[in-house]
């Protein structure tokens, strides 16, 4: 069964689309946790463990956080990034993703 980020990477549901190239694809959060709040999204659908073979995906990930944060203007006052895992992870999508949340300040994590 194909997950929400499947479809909107295969546009059969709309999303507010801010970066793509061929192996990743980020969008606005539906329910935003920060002013900016980001999902950033590899276009495999790896599910949940990176694997040897998915080093230079993970990096072309983390080249996109970089860009979309200064393109959003969040680089220098600083943002975070964040990828949860499994059920007690708080993962809720099982499509590896990372959520990019900058904007303000925001409080230590617990």
């Amino acid at each position: 069964m194909a997950t929400i980020f499947t479809k909107i990477i295969n546009r059969e549901i709309p999303a507010a689309i801010v970066f793509e190239n061929d192996k990743v694809i980020a969008f606005k959060d539906i329910n935003p946790q920060a002013p900016v709040h980001i999902l950033v999204v590899p276009k495999k659908e790896t599910v949940n463990d990176i694997k040897e073979e998915d080093k230079e995906l993970i990096g072309e990930v983390y080249l996109a956080i970089g860009k979309i944060a200064a393109d959003l203007g969040i680089a220098e006052e600083g943002y975070r990034v964040i990828a949860n895992c499994n059920e007690y992870g708080g993962q809720e999508v099982f499509h590896i993703h990372f959520h990019l949340l900058g904007g303000k300040k925001l409080g230590p994590l617990v």
